[in-house]
């Protein structure tokens, strides 16, 4: 299949069966995850937290993001992969269009961008080239400077209204997704039943959108320093590491 119709097909997911949704940073993340039926791989700026060791997605460059898109395009999923825009790389139109491009260059199949109104004209101008793009509403990694942490959105009218707003907005610009991060549960139900596109929660409850997304390293168990009170670890994997690891020290060191 195309990215586009990949994308489509996600798309006319909307109402019928969820979309299963993970992050990937790698290769043989990318070939074991796709091996298991997961429908779209992001390979997400969280990478700078969890792969490269910084303290939030803002230190992560374009440079960063295409090494790690390439690496998940070399599996060669049946799963979309979509690229994360990183911060300060979509000020403008043009620059967005541009970063889209490299990263569809490297192997993306569609990008993803963080915002609502504002982005629009930026969003429509990657579409309008023929790459699909993928929303992202609610709580923005990317701002977290900006907003001083990390924030459940949502709990008020105006922040409802404001993100049915962005929402009515990005997908007049063509988005065929959106991820809603961090919604408090009631209104991202809510806005999930309301809107023409699949959303894909993370941080928003159990069937509350149309599919969910979770940070890879959060599923497996093996990023033990930060683990999101909303995660839901389905393994141990930091444990089984120490522990196999000790294992060959003791064997390579015995006398």
């Amino acid at each position: 299949m195309t990215a586009h119709q990949k994308a489509h097909a996600l798309q006319l997911r909307k109402g019928s069966r969820p979309i299963a949704a993970l992050t990937a940073y790698d290769y043989p993340s990318a070939r074991l995850l796709d091996d298991s039926g997961v429908d779209l791989l992001l390979v997400g700026d969280s990478l700078g937290m969890v792969v490269l060791g910084f303290p939030d997605t803002t230190h992560v460059t374009l440079a960063h993001m295409l090494h790690h898109v390439a690496a998940v395009a070399r599996a060669q999923p049946r799963a979309l992969i979509v690229g994360d825009l990183p911060i300060h790389t979509y000020d403008t139109p043009a620059q967005a269009l541009a970063t889209a491009r490299s990263l569809v260059a490297a192997g993306a199949e569609a990008v993803k961008l963080e915002g609502g109104i504002r982005q629009a004209e930026k969003i429509r101008a990657i579409t309008q080239a023929g790459i699909p793009v993928m929303g992202h509403l609610g709580m923005l990694p990317q701002r977290v400077l900006e907003e001083g942490g990390y924030h459940k959105k949502g709990k008020t009218p105006a922040q409802i209204e404001a993100i049915r707003e962005g929402a009515e907005a990005i997908i007049d610009a063509g988005v065929f997704a959106i991820v809603f991060e961090s919604i408090v549960p009631e209104t991202a139900r809510l806005l999930s039943n309301s809107i023409s596109v699949p959303t894909i929660g993370i941080g928003c409850g159990l069937r509350n959108c149309d599919g969910e997304i979770a940070v890879l390293t959060d599923l497996l168990g093996s990023y033990p320093w930060f683990v999101p009170p909303f995660a839901k670890p389905e393994a141990d994997v930091a444990t089984v590491t120490r522990d196999a690891v000790a294992r060959y020290v003791a064997r390579v060191t015995a006398c």
